[in-house]
């Protein structure tokens, strides 16, 4: 089952609002990123979501917070596409898997309060692995009220820094 995906759009804030629209859901500034992107969110059993960033922005495996906007990194064969899916298997089978494969394998703490295992194919694009374990704190994160809840959060904290400054 797949949780969300993310895309790359020259006008996120339009893309995902057209988006919400077909869903009848909402969409918000997607503040983590902290870049212009947007996220579409549907009123769902799932909390089925589309992040949209803005083009030139990759997804990393090479710093904390896996979103960068590097144009130095466009060959490298890197997107800001990823996907977040459910699986059956364990958190040790999924990291075997990365293993055998030889891919970029890490746990990952989502500031939504969610865990992850990013496991990165190829070395280029990631899939946020959801073991059972990790799939009901997902589903609890991601429901739009607290979707809000979260940026409301993270203005604040930036409003604080700022003052600081």
């Amino acid at each position: 089952m797949i949780f969300h995906i993310s895309i790359a759009a020259k006008d996120p804030k339009r893309v995902a609002s057209v988006i919400a629209e077909l869903w009848r859901g909402e969409s918000i500034e997607f503040l983590p990123a902290g870049n212009g992107s947007w996220i579409a969110l549907a009123p769902d059993e799932r909390n089925t979501a589309i992040e949209v960033y803005p083009l030139g922005n990759l997804l990393s495996f090479k710093t904390p917070s896996s979103v960068t906007a590097d144009p130095n990194s466009a060959g490298a064969g890197l997107s800001a596409t990823h996907v977040a899916l459910a699986t059956h298997m364990s958190s040790d089978e999924v990291f075997a898997i990365g293993a055998r494969e030889g891919w970029f394998t890490r746990p990952m703490y989502r500031k939504m309060g969610f865990r992850v295992i990013e496991l990165w194919v190829e070395d280029r694009v990631v899939l946020e692995v959801l073991p059972p374990d990790m799939q009901a704190e997902y589903l609890e994160t991601t429901k739009i009220p607290r979707w809000h809840e979260a940026m409301d959060r993270h203005k604040a904290s930036q409003a604080q820094v700022a003052e600081v400054k």
